[in-house]
């Protein structure tokens, strides 16, 4: 009536929402519109998930759909994967990726890899999906990157969200795909506020997986992430633009299949590559980045070798500021961007 009347109506403005919260709108929705979907894992239930990504939820649609499993993740997970071969669309949560560990063979060999066996007859739509990367003060057995790990295998899809959009988004789209998705989560921004538009508070809002988005444009050297190096990617730029220097930032979201595309097309802009991320070096994201780079058309518009900054080549120490200096900070991204543009 008011807009008959010719009365602007405001429209609802952006929100600040946690990365945590994000999450648990994503579950909360996709639960709801698809009676399919399901959640297991270690204490996801009754104890609301030990990160409480799952707060509510068991209250809300019961055992049958949040369900508490033992502490035995190649046995739920196998559970899940049988689960997504019958059609239904499981989420398995990993109280941590380290945890994986246990139940690498479901993952890989049951899960990312029947579709091809079975000549396409037997579809697996299944998320693993938990925190990944460094915590905090946890140590070596409790503070890998299995980006490199997972990405590394045809038949997964692998997503690394940074902000609440990218977690809402990327997980709603995880959940509709009829493929094994993993998606890496990072502890550290389970309770960081981003602002969320309007759109992404929509349920019908989904990322697409597979492609990168540009947080920040620039013009002199393109910087590329995923999850919360992303963040230390945008700090870094501030800083380097009080000094005239322009960064592009790539907040990558997808792993696999990667978004070479749009690394390429910032690269003939900017002429300079610098690659961040949590994980160790050797075979590392950054380094199928730069060897895609290298074997395409972005090459030729390279003024300077591509840069990596990375974790360090070590198990994770786990002393503070052993811990500190063995994952990439904002003064390792500048010092990078300065050796790439000779600086």
């Amino acid at each position: 009536l008011q807009q008959r009347r010719g009365l602007r109506l405001s429209a609802p403005a952006a929100i600040q929402v946690t990365v945590r919260d994000a999450l648990n709108q994503a579950l909360d929705e996709e639960l709801e519109r698809d009676e399919r979907v399901f959640l297991l894992g270690e204490e996801v239930a009754q104890y609301d998930g030990a990160y409480k990504i799952s707060r509510g939820l068991w209250k809300k649609y019961g055992d049958k759909r949040i369900i508490d499993t033992p502490i035995s993740e190649m046995g739920f997970a196998g559970i899940a994967v049988g689960a997504a071969m019958v059609w239904l669309r499981p989420v398995c949560e990993f109280m941590t990726f380290n945890f994986s560990m246990q139940a690498i063979d479901q993952v890989i060999n049951s899960a990312a890899k029947s579709c091809y066996m079975s000549g396409g007859s037997i579809s697996v739509p299944i998320v693993f999906r938990g925190p990944n990367g460094a915590a905090a003060g946890v140590a070596a057995q409790h503070s890998q990157c299995f980006a490199a790990w997972y990405g590394h295998c045809p038949g997964l899809k692998v997503v690394s969200p940074w902000s609440s959009e990218d977690a809402k988004g990327l997980l709603k789209a995880s959940i509709r795909d009829d493929n094994p998705v993993v998606m890496l989560e990072s502890e550290l921004l389970y309770g960081v506020p981003f602002e969320m538009s309007e759109q992404a508070q929509s349920k019908d809002f989904v990322v697409p997986i597979g492609k990168a988005k540009i947080e920040r444009q620039g013009t002199h050297v393109t910087l590329v992430a995923h999850s919360r190096p992303v963040g230390h990617c945008m700090e870094a730029a501030t800083v380097l633009s009080k000094e005239g220097v322009e960064c592009e930032v790539i907040n990558l979201r997808t792993i696999r299949p990667m978004d070479i595309e749009a690394v390429e097309a910032s690269v003939v802009k900017t002429n300079h590559l610098v690659t961040v991320e949590g994980g160790w070096p050797q075979f590392g994201v950054g380094a199928e980045i730069c060897a895609r780079i290298m074997e395409g058309p972005a090459f030729n518009y390279l003024d300077a070798p591509a840069v990596r900054v990375t974790g360090a080549d070590v198990p994770m120490p786990y002393a503070k500021i052993l811990e500190d200096n063995s994952l990439p900070q904002v003064k390792d991204i500048v010092f990078a961007v300065k050796k790439a543009l000779n600086i």
